[in-house]
């Protein structure tokens, strides 16, 4: 199974990846060994996550929510997103 998620990081800016092992995925990301994005935005919390059915239907759903506008990924992450932008 393959996660998708949303990364909070510590100036307040949004991350989205996907991975297949998240505790071991943000345990990257918090010690510097993650995406160079979050790298100098340490520490990151998890703010979403949507698990998916494999590995190719992360990657798309990832790429549709990196689409999606902040104030669209903040309303995913309430709950509030009605899928329209």
């Amino acid at each position: 199974m393959a996660v998708v998620y949303i990364l909070q990081c510590a100036d307040g800016t949004l991350y989205t990846g996907w991975t297949t092992d998240l505790e071991r995925r943000l345990q990257a990301h918090n010690s510097g060994r993650g995406a160079r994005y979050t790298r100098g935005r340490r520490p990151v919390r998890l703010a979403y996550r949507e698990e998916q059915s494999d590995r190719s239907a992360a990657q798309k759903r990832e790429a549709a929510i990196r689409r999606l506008s902040r104030a669209d990924k903040l309303k995913l992450i309430e709950g509030r997103w009605n899928g329209e932008s």
